[in-house]
């Protein structure tokens, strides 16, 4: 039995949602950089960090993001987080080295929820991504290092280091990303609700074709018999 090309678009936009789905799943499962608009060589860019909790008994009570060690990111300020404290580590000549958020009372992250943290950097380098270190510690004393790079196959380590993908530049502006805002991020009680919407559109998405593409094979069935 022949399929329509309608019938065989339909069935492969029901796999793509699907994948869609496991994309979503895989991806809230680290420490994730972004910085939306960033380009190679900008004067600064708002790169933000999110960071899941991982565990089931312990909630997140500090974070540490290091900057790379080659010192090209000469200038970071970082945005409050609603209850956390922050903190800029420097070399003696002033060099920033690392940002750390602590949390306050009541405001650690707990199981199934993510925090966001940002911080203004620049100027960027002239490469396609900059990596950074990032240290997640626990309130039972356990502490989680995001520093590993890829694996020899390709795939990806069971701690990846954050890293930020930077687009070239388009010779129009000289700042990438988005402007840090006043009020503080709520890091604490956010819970994982992007990577469910995404997963919940593969879902419906995939759920469509599939049926469309059903539907299409069951009619062209019914006229060649």
């Amino acid at each position: 039995m022949t399929t329509s090309p309608l019938t065989r678009a339909c069935v492969t936009a029901g796999a793509a949602g699907l994948l869609v789905l496991a994309a979503a799943g895989t991806a809230s499962a680290h420490v994730a950089a972004d910085s939306p608009g960033a380009t190679r060589e900008a004067e600064s860019a708002v790169v933000t960090f999110r960071m899941p909790n991982e565990s089931a008994t312990a909630t997140t009570t500090g974070v540490t993001v290091t900057l790379p060690t080659d010192g090209s990111l000469s200038s970071v300020r970082a945005a409050p987080v609603a209850g956390w404290s922050a903190t800029v580590a420097k070399t003696a000549n002033g060099t920033p080295t690392a940002v750390t958020w602590t949390a306050g009372a009541g405001t650690s992250i707990g199981a199934d929820q993510f925090g966001s943290f940002a911080m203004d950097v620049g100027p960027l380098p002239d490469a396609s991504s900059v990596t950074f270190d990032a240290t997640q510690t626990y309130s039972d004393g356990s502490v989680v290092q995001w520093d590993q790079p890829p694996n020899a196959d390709g795939s990806e380590a069971e701690h990846p280091a954050p890293e930020l993908e930077l687009a070239a530049a388009t010779g129009g502006t000289h700042d990438g990303g988005m402007a840090v805002t006043a009020a503080p991020v709520a890091a604490g009680p956010s819970s994982d609700t992007t990577a469910r919407w995404l997963g919940g559109g593969g879902l419906l998405l995939g759920a469509l074709g599939l049926g469309l593409g059903v539907g299409g094979a069951v009619r062209s069935g019914r006229r060649s018999g």
